[in-house]
């Protein structure tokens, strides 16, 4: 790991998690911040989902509207930052460029990408309740790729719709679908508290 030094623990940084819908980015996201809360660390889970709704209160779904959406959540996190809050975020970003932004914004920033095949996320997402997120995300994606069908709310979902850009510059890649959530959490959280201890230096 790279040590960086000159940080002080008042200054800010960023962790982006990301992956596919159904990867396990929120389980992992608050795990980090619960974890990073009990070693002394302060920390805000920003959340895509939850935001969403600020950005875009009368959403049209658009892709255009999806890039505004993600530009504002990449400033708020950047105006956290700034201001000496460590952040956790949370969301998909399928597009490299979204997450290079962040880290061209945030001087202390590191990308955590939990790698899961769509046939995977599919069968995890498949069993999630209706919550933030519309519930079959999936399924629903697919039959309107198949068959045209429409569902009012549904924008282009990643993995069927779009692929999910990788990184090569993140700093950690976890194989979500070859361990359990508790698991993926866990070295989420170890690599933060580490990355975060590191940068400090000696």
């Amino acid at each position: 790991m790279a040590q960086q030094g000159g940080h002080s623990r008042n200054d800010g940084w960023a962790v982006w998690i990301t992956g596919l819908p159904g990867s396990g980015k929120t389980t992992v996201a608050k795990a980090v911040v619960e974890g990073l809360t009990r070693r002394g660390f302060a920390a805000v889970h920003l959340s895509m989902d939850e935001r969403r709704k600020v950005y875009t209160p009368h959403p049209i779904y658009s892709p255009e509207e999806r890039e505004r959406a993600y530009a504002m959540f990449v400033d708020e996190a950047a105006f956290l930052a700034r201001g000496g809050k460590g952040v956790v975020m949370d969301a998909t970003a399928p597009r490299l460029a979204m997450r290079r932004r962040a880290r061209a914004l945030i001087p202390r920033f590191a990308e955590i990408h939990l790698r899961c095949p769509v046939r995977e996320a599919m069968r995890r997402e498949a069993a999630r309740p209706e919550g933030l997120v519309m519930a079959g995300l999936y399924e629903k994606a697919l039959r309107r790729k198949a068959e045209g069908t429409q569902t009012p709310g549904l924008g282009a979902v990643p993995g069927v719709d779009e692929p999910f850009e990788e990184d090569d510059k993140a700093e950690l890649v976890v194989d979500a679908a070859a361990i359990g959530p508790e698991e993926a959490a866990r070295r989420a959280s170890a690599f933060v508290f580490l990355w975060l201890m590191d940068s400090y230096g000696p």
